[in-house]
């Protein structure tokens, strides 16, 4: 059973943040140094591999190659450590590639030339897409990788009616056209046949006699059509895709991304997500003030409970044309 949650020490729940999650802040600064190194150090190799440019400056490619090294390798040691399942890690996708990212500089200690092969570390660059919350493409990526497995059994049957197709055709142009004209075996047809049925068609091998190059103009026009069929089965399972809002946490036991925003339990392993950071709430408004409307001041009474000395002239004139009138009818 997978260790408890609880049961890893702080700093380890600190480094996991910090190295697996890029909803913090910390968590993106992280991942954006270690993208700009990996692009600095993918161009050292590329460097030393010119002959003329490392006869010049090959110490110094060295040197920082070295230093790439030692930095990817604390970074490789650190994730290990930060995580609940480290052979689980060291056996997914980046684990791999950030072993392989750190192995051929080590391997050219006894093998030379092998350090070539650090251009593998490209490969690391796709954690752009959870890295700078590019969610869409984080999204596209996960409805495309649905569909692909959606249909691979599709695919895989349509490769065999292809493969059906290849060896047929190959037969026959081994028949029709024969060694003279560079047919020379079966397998020789098939690669000829797979070149021409995908509409490649490097010339190096050409049917020379009537009934061959009818063969080969239907087998050129039936590439066209074949080459639209996996397009149109990856793209109908595509559209039943349902699409969902996708975050970059990441499991703490399977290590397994896309999780969808209010997921609360990993959709592998069913362990609990660590919930993502969040803003702090703003500040509470001021109370109110406790006097109600009664207990105003005089100051504050409406107008109607204005006194008759502040009336307006309009209303005094009224009242004193209406005095002589009640003398009268007195």
């Amino acid at each position: 059973m997978p260790a408890d949650d609880s049961a890893l020490d702080p700093l380890r729940h600190r480094l996991h943040q910090v190295i697996f999650e890029a909803d913090t802040p910390s968590g993106k600064i992280f991942d954006t140094i270690l993208l700009v190194l990996i692009v600095a150090s993918v161009g050292v190799v590329a460097l030393d591999s010119s002959a003329s440019i490392r006869a010049n400056y090959g110490p110094l490619l060295q040197m920082l190659e070295w230093n790439f090294t030692f930095l990817f390798t604390v970074e490789y040691v650190l994730r290990l450590y930060s995580v609940a399942r480290p052979l689980a890690y060291a056996r997914s996708f980046f684990g791999v590639v950030d072993l392989l990212a750190i192995l051929p500089s080590y391997l050219s200690l006894l093998i030379p030339g092998t350090q070539s092969l650090l251009v593998i570390r490209i490969l690391r660059l796709l954690r752009v897409f959870r890295v700078f919350k590019l969610s869409h493409y984080l999204d596209e990526s996960r409805q495309l990788w649905v569909a692909l497995r959606a249909s691979r059994r599709k695919i895989l049957v349509f490769l065999f009616t292809v493969l059906t197709i290849v060896v047929i055709v190959g037969a026959m142009m081994h028949v029709v056209e024969g060694p003279s004209h560079g047919f020379t075996s079966i397998p020789t047809s098939m690669y000829w046949a797979i070149v021409t049925l995908t509409t490649v068609g490097y010339g190096d091998i050409s049917p020379q006699t009537p009934l061959g190059r009818l063969l080969a103009t239907l087998v050129m026009l039936m590439g066209y059509g074949i080459i639209a069929v996996p397009t149109g089965i990856v793209t109908a399972e595509i559209s039943r895709t349902v699409r969902g809002a996708i975050s970059t946490r990441a499991c703490h036991h399977c290590l397994t991304e896309g999780h969808e925003t209010d997921a609360n339990f990993c959709h592998t392993c069913g362990e609990a997500l660590r919930a993502p950071a969040r803003p702090a709430a703003p500040a509470p408004p001021p109370a109110p003030s406790d006097a109600s409307p009664a207990e105003a001041s005089p100051a504050e009474a409406s107008p109607a409970e204005a006194s008759p000395a502040e009336a307006s002239p309009a209303e005094a004139s009224a009242s004193d044309a209406r005095a002589p009138d009640a003398t009268r009818q007195g």
